[in-house]
């Protein structure tokens, strides 16, 4: 499975999105319910929760009206497949307290399952940074956290239920995983982040995204509600230290002892000298040619390397894994033209392709994006997916426009 910044987006295009909200200002795209089906739903949360092994006090956490649970009420001592001492969740205990209006909160979860996986590849590829997820379960009127800001963007993909989320003026000021930010008390998260700026019902099929360090809180509209938060780390600038210090120990300058400290005055300027002399160095080393290159490609490579096995095509003893068959029968398609990608202009909308624009509605631009974003597909898939349009005319004329083919 496959999917790209434009599926997550649409109908607003990455170059909007670029332009306009990108480590600017909140976006709130509304989408089809069906928009997510295939990353998570109710029985794919049950199949995660059932691998038992993947799961203890640190990736499956509790939380009830703002307080975290003890692991230990719902967990029962065992050994990792490491060989670790850990706590395991237990079926019974977690769901008593999922009766008692617990949340659920299940961490790192972007390579459990080919659907969450590709919502952190489409992350990925528009050169965001390493994307990596948390699904958050949670239930009417109990809220699992307050008011607080994120050291990385959030995008939040609604998938199951509504969740009302209050969006505060406050940002901080590109806050990173430290403590001297983690650290920080409520009442100072109360303070500043500002008033109200308005609230945002995420429905299911709904993607709402945060810029880092954006204040905001979420309360669980229907009675069960699940989002799947990916917090997408960028590139900072500190890095660039660490790919100058790298440097630095090539250059005989940085390997120098520093004066010794007597109290003097000359030992106190030779120290200062010194240190003038290295920041010059510093300067000179970031216009290296050399570290430019090595710098574009850390920004480059900056992702989560997942997936991509197939062993028997490794040995030559067979071909790579081929697509999976559709849920459904009848005739199957693939994508002929991996170009093709919706497009708005004002009020109309249309599926723009080699050949030119195909007049759309907005249900058919979300359904094609849809049919786009999977390997294989068949008629009765897009039924299912999108029962209020007529998927057989639909895919005539993403055929008759040489869009789709069969394999």
């Amino acid at each position: 499975m496959k999917m790209t910044l434009q599926d997550l987006l649409a109908p607003i295009t990455p170059e909007r999105f670029f332009a306009e909200f990108h480590d600017r200002q909140p976006l709130h795209v509304e989408g089809h319910p069906a928009r997510f089906a295939d990353v998570l739903d109710w029985a794919g949360i049950n199949r995660l929760l059932d691998m038992s092994h993947v799961w203890t006090e640190t990736s499956l956490k509790l939380v009830l009206d703002s307080v975290p649970v003890p692991p230990a009420q719902y967990s029962v001592k065992a050994v990792s497949r490491d060989g670790a001492q850990v706590l395991q969740p237990v079926a019974e205990k977690v769901q008593d307290w999922v009766r008692r209006g617990a949340s659920v909160v299940m961490n790192d979860v972007d390579s459990l399952s080919p659907g969450l996986a590709a919502v952190s590849g489409a992350l990925e590829e528009a050169g965001l940074g390493k994307a990596q997820a948390n699904v958050y379960i949670s239930f009417q009127s109990h809220k699992a956290f307050h008011s607080h800001y994120d050291t990385h963007d959030v995008w939040a993909v609604q998938v199951e239920g509504e969740k009302i989320w209050n969006i505060w003026e406050g940002r901080a000021d590109y806050p990173i995983p430290h403590p001297i930010f983690r650290g920080q008390k409520q009442d100072h998260h109360d303070r500043a982040k500002g008033a109200l700026r308005g609230q945002v019902t995420l429905k299911k099929g709904d993607i709402l995204y945060l810029p880092r360090g954006w204040y905001h809180d979420a309360l669980a509209e229907a009675p069960n509600s699940v989002h799947i938060a990916y917090g997408v780390h960028s590139p900072l600038g500190m890095d660039v230290l660490n790919i100058l210090s790298e440097r630095a120990l090539y250059d005989p300058e940085f390997r120098k002892p520093l004066p010794r400290q007597d109290g003097s005055a000359p030992a106190k300027y030779a120290l200062s000298q010194q240190l003038a002399a290295l920041g010059a160095r510093l300067t000179e080393l970031s216009r290296d040619p050399k570290v430019l290159e090595v710098l574009e490609g850390f920004v480059r490579d900056y992702r989560f390397r997942r997936g991509g096995y197939d062993l028997l095509a490794a040995r030559g003893a067979a071909p790579a894994a081929a697509a999976a068959e559709p849920a459904q029968g009848g005739p199957r398609y693939r994508v002929a033209e991996p170009g093709a990608k919706p497009v708005r202009r004002g009020n109309d909308f249309g599926l723009k392709t080699g050949s030119g624009v195909i007049p759309m509605s907005y249900g058919e631009v979300e359904a094609t994006a849809w049919i786009l974003a999977r390997p294989v597909v068949a008629e009765a898939d897009v039924s299912a997916a999108w029962p209020a349009l007529d998927a057989s005319a639909l895919i005539a004329r993403l055929r008759d426009a040489g869009v789709l083919a069969t394999p």
